[in-house]
């Protein structure tokens, strides 16, 4: 039997159901959808306009990160409200939450962990909203990144789809209120420890103060920019990657004629295909040093793959005969006896 689909059209849920059936015209290829389900406003709302708006079943995801009293009975709860949706099935995922980086990027890993192992082929549908998005930008700007770090989050990242990006957190509130739901309201979203609700309840209305409204909005449209900019830079940096490549080496003198956000990012996704972990800017700075002000300098290293560290052992990219390599160094004096021999080669070269 067919799933009941909500069939109210009130103003707010009406934007939201809008907000889908865009996101779905450009970007759903047909294939099956879920949602994740937090039993948040956002989520709610996104799960009544997915199940309305898709032409086939809907699963509902629901992650328990286990990070409060009563967390299974909340995540129950949000199940129990996306199949009442209308959803053809509700899966409830239990993480545990450890790992670097914080509470908040711990959490975050799990979860999209969990997500991708629940989601059976299926794309899933994030309830991330343009207040979260300019929240991403903020952040972005603070950690002094580059604009791929302000680009913020796409509409489509493979397998993630966010159709609300345009769409006020307020806006999924009261789609909410007109559906007669009743949110879940998590602690840690008015909890000051961390970075975004302090950006949440204190930077952005203080922005929106000072510039008398329209800050969110300014800083997703930031985003959808800099997400253009980025594609452009990108498709430069691929076509020039195959004239820079020979073998698993970079070629210096191709390197050096490229302009510098060209370089960087031909250097990035080498790195990535060759196996390195994620790179921060200091990382990259360092690594065009070797091709634009060679004096001779040492190697430099670059973070492992997650789990790929080796005792003893560090990652390098040096400059050797006029290329750029990626290479393990096991041993400090073999790096220093082998650091010495390349500069002498370079000299040479």
């Amino acid at each position: 039997m067919d799933n009941p689909r909500p069939r109210v059209t009130t103003p707010a849920l009406h934007s939201v159901r809008l907000a889908v059936r865009s996101w779905m015209a450009r970007h759903h290829d047909g294939g099956p959808i879920a949602v994740a389900v937090s039993g948040g406003a956002d989520s709610m709302a996104l799960c009544a306009a997915v199940v309305a708006e898709s032409p086939g079943p809907v699963a509902a995801i629901t992650i328990d990160h286990q990070l409060q009293d009563g967390s299974r009975g909340f995540a129950e709860a949000a199940a129990r409200a996306a199949s009442a949706l209308g959803c053809g099935s509700a899966t409830i995922a239990t993480v545990t939450v450890t790992g670097p980086g914080g509470m908040e990027a711990a959490a975050r890993r799990a979860r999209y962990a969990a997500l991708d192992d629940a989601r059976a082929g299926a794309t899933v549908l994030l309830g991330h909203t343009l207040d979260d998005q300019a929240e991403t930008v903020l952040l972005g700007l603070a950690r002094g990144s580059g604009a791929r770090s302000i680009s913020g989050m796409r509409a489509l990242s493979p397998p993630w789809g966010r159709p609300l990006l345009g769409i006020r957190r307020t806006t999924t509130e009261a789609a909410c209120a007109e559906l007669g739901l009743e949110p879940f309201q998590d602690p840690q979203n008015a909890d000051e420890r961390f970075t975004r609700v302090r950006l949440r309840q204190e930077a952005l209305p203080l922005l929106e103060s000072i510039l008398g409204g329209g800050a969110a909005e300014a800083l997703a449209r930031t985003a959808r920019l800099l997400q253009d900019d980025n594609d452009a830079l990108d498709g430069m940096a691929a076509e020039a990657r195959m004239g820079a490549q020979h073998g698993t080496v970079l070629l210096v003198e191709h390197l050096q004629r490229l302009p510098v956000a060209v370089r960087s990012r031909v250097v990035r996704s080498w790195l990535q295909d060759e196996g390195a972990g994620a790179l921060a800017s200091a990382h990259l700075g360092a690594i065009d040093e070797l091709v634009t002000r060679w004096r001779g300098q040492g190697a430099v290293a670059v973070p492992w793959p997650a789990g790929a560290a080796r005792q003893g052992a560090r990652l390098v990219v040096e400059r050797r005969h006029g290329t750029l390599a990626l290479s393990i160094h096991e041993r400090v004096l073999a790096h220093a006896a082998c650091s010495a021999g390349h500069r002498r080669e370079e000299r040479g070269t």
